[in-house]
């Protein structure tokens, strides 16, 4: 029996599989250290393995991406599901570090087919809808954020790391069956036979050469390395420079995705009032700014204080949830026909600008201050919002434009 698109199942189907690769890095943060007791490695080298979960999702989906646009959403998922699920059994049976690497990989690779999920929305819903639709999903992302890293811990308690990706394998067996018997197909596919590389090139060609969609990708991409410096740099600061306990920081991780919910969520009632996407995401990017300015400047003038840093992270988060579903869907709008091909275009270059931004946070830690997250953030959240006014919001305007005026008669 196949979900009504239309259905609150729909929505949250989307969302559980929009939230696979944010799950596959939360969930295993808690087991690194015992991962490397196991294998004979240090919780640093173990950390590579998320490295190369983060490389494949950076990659894979521009393979996915044009795959979609030509044989169908379905298929590619399911593909990308199953290969999840069947990785995840291998990386839990892995008896050395190479192993578990190479299998994460693999598993990042099954992982990103769920960076398809705007690609159907775009498919079955026109803009306004589409825009409450990401917000959803959004939301349910986040909620997987939340707990997963909780889940990862009660597992490891109970168990072993090995119990993570044993769980991880039931999960994605799940969707896959929920895929199989509950999706219909959504792209509207062009001719046979198209899946050549030259078409595929000429895809992405026309991706990065449409106005519209590479200023808002590249929009996309500056908010969401603010968010990537904020992961890595908090982490850094609260736990290494503060002092906090993991799981009191883990507190301050949660409010903040909490925060990133109630900005996709009053976006979503924003826009059933009618107020224009547009004026939603200049407020949300304007916000992202001066708040991540303020959190510079207080760090230049070594004034910290834990409590109000984290409420301002909080107030990044919110901004970020008020405009990621408004990004991505004035991504997904110029290019219908292959909506597939923009959506994973945005998602590597995004997962991309991610990791620059953690990479640079890193690199820069001083040991005793926030200044590399929060001149990062202050940096990628300036671009985002230049990015925006510059070029995304013209572009829309040259697409949309305003109705003349006819003199009175």
């Amino acid at each position: 029996m196949q979900i009504q698109p239309t259905s609150l199942a729909f929505t949250l189907l989307l969302g559980f599989l929009a939230a696979v690769p944010y799950s596959g890095i939360d969930i295993n943060l808690p087991a690194l250290a015992a991962t490397g007791a196991t294998l004979g490695a240090s919780p640093s080298d173990v950390g590579l393995t998320m490295s190369a979960f983060m490389l494949s999702l950076a990659v894979a989906p521009l393979l996915y991406g044009p795959i979609s646009d030509r044989i169908g959403r379905k298929p590619v998922v399911m593909a990308g599901v199953a290969l999840f699920a069947i990785a995840s059994l291998a990386c839990a049976a892995a008896d050395s570090l190479w192993m578990l690497l190479i299998c994460r990989f693999v598993q990042g690779v099954g992982a990103a087919s769920t960076t398809m999920t705007f690609a159907i929305i775009r498919d079955l819903f026109g803009e306004t809808i589409a825009r409450a639709k990401i917000a959803s999903v959004v939301i349910a992302v986040n909620v997987v954020t939340v707990v997963a890293p909780s889940a990862g811990a009660a597992l490891l308690a109970v168990g072993s790391w090995r119990l993570i990706y044993l769980t991880q394998a039931a999960a994605g067996s799940v969707l896959l069956l929920a895929v199989l018997l509950g999706f219909a197909e959504t792209a509207k596919i062009g001719a046979a036979g198209r899946l050549r590389p030259s078409a595929v090139i000429a895809d992405y060609r026309r991706v990065l050469t449409n106005p519209a969609a590479l200023a808002f990708i590249l929009v996309g991409a500056a908010g969401g390395a603010t968010v990537f410096a904020y992961v890595t740099g908090s982490s850094l600061f609260f736990i290494g420079v503060v002092g906090l306990r993991p799981d009191q920081y883990g507190l301050i991780f949660s409010a903040c995705s909490a925060a990133v919910m109630c900005g996709a969520f009053l976006d979503s009632r924003l826009g059933r009032r009618g107020i224009a996407p547009t004026t939603v995401l200049t407020i949300g990017l304007v916000l992202l700014f001066t708040v991540a300015s303020a959190l510079l400047a207080m760090t230049l003038a070594h004034w910290t204080p834990p409590a109000l840093l984290a409420a301002l992270l909080m107030a990044v988060a919110l901004a970020f949830g008020l405009s990621m579903p408004n990004i991505m869907n004035a991504t997904m709008q110029p290019l219908p026909d292959i909506a597939g091909a923009v959506g994973a275009a945005a998602g590597s270059i995004q997962m991309t600008s991610g990791a620059i931004a953690s990479g640079l946070v890193a690199t820069l830690f001083d040991g005793h201050s926030a200044l590399s997250m929060t001149a990062v953030m202050a940096a990628a959240s300036l671009l985002a919002l230049l990015l925006y006014l510059l070029f995304a919001r013209p572009a829309v305007r040259r697409l949309h434009p305003a109705p003349a005026l006819t003199p009175a008669q």
